[in-house]
């Protein structure tokens, strides 16, 4: 009797096993295949990134990083609808996940944001280092762009410091990304100074300059009738690294000859008349 009551438990338990069988072994199996598939995609996708990222010069020491970042978040997720598929319960689950990925951001915050804009940056390359630029206040050339911040040396000399994450989102000029760069000038006459010995004055010395183009052409014209003086705007191009010799030069240049040219260099003046009014 006992032998008989143990062989029947042997085959209820058989019995269940084999319906927990037809029941869960497709799904088992085609999670299985799921899973296989999704970490095969995940290594292709990961790999393609990286032959992209390398065809778009993107920083060497980012490529990894942004490589095992996007394997990790496909892995997750293949593995997460592996789990729904064989039946269990994820809601959970994903709401401490995501609860805890919260409160983790928030605390965060800041560094998160300039992570984010480093790898903008480090991706989309408005500047290079050596570039010359001007962005949040500064002007200085780009001495290193790492992760989170970038940092400029400034003409005399100091570094600064700055966050990647406004820098990425806010307006920068970029002074090195043009090879010619155009040279403004505005220089002023005394009114009854000839016009005409201006213009060959700005003539002779633009064309004593080597560094000053010839194409783009110099401009030169009249742009304001002042209190005081006669203004003209002058304007030249010159390749970029050449702007401020040449900048310095023309105001020296002024300074020194416009007499030799008849010109007077006008200051602010106020003329008084006295008159002699009787009793």
């Amino acid at each position: 009797m006992a032998v008989t009551e143990h062989l029947n438990l042997v085959e209820t338990y058989l019995t269940k096993l084999v319906d927990l069988a037809f029941e869960f072994g497709p799904r088992l199996i085609g999670a299985l295949i799921v899973l296989v598939v999704g970490l095969w995609v995940a290594n292709m996708l990961t790999r393609g990134m990286g032959k992209l990222l390398e065809r778009r010069h993107v920083d060497a020491s980012l490529i990894p990083f942004l490589k095992s970042l996007t394997g990790t978040i496909i892995k997750v997720l293949v593995v997460i609808s592996v789990m729904g598929m064989v039946g269990i319960q994820m809601t959970s689950f994903i709401a401490i996940l995501g609860a805890a990925g919260l409160a983790v951001g928030m605390a965060l915050s800041g560094t998160l944001q300039n992570f984010a804009g480093g790898v903008i940056i480090l991706i989309f390359r408005p500047f290079n280092v050596g570039d010359f630029i001007e962005a949040q206040g500064y002007l200085g050339s780009v001495k290193e762009i790492t992760i989170f911040t970038t940092l400029l040396n400034t003409a005399d000399k100091k570094v600064v410091i700055i966050p990647n994450g406004p820098l990425s989102t806010g307006s920068l000029i970029n002074y090195s990304r043009e090879p010619l760069r155009r040279v403004d000038f505005k220089f002023g006459i005394a009114y009854g100074d000839d016009m005409e010995n201006f213009k060959r004055a700005m003539n002779d010395f633009i064309a004593e300059d080597v560094r000053i183009l010839t194409d783009p052409e110099p401009f030169i014209g009249l742009v304001e009738l002042g209190g005081s003086s006669v203004n003209f705007a002058v304007r030249v191009w010159v390749n970029g690294p050449d702007y401020w010799d040449v900048f310095f030069l023309m105001n020296e240049k002024v300074y020194k000859r416009f007499k030799d040219y008849d010109l007077n260099i006008p200051f602010p003046q106020m003329d008084v008349h006295v008159r002699n009014v009787k009793a």
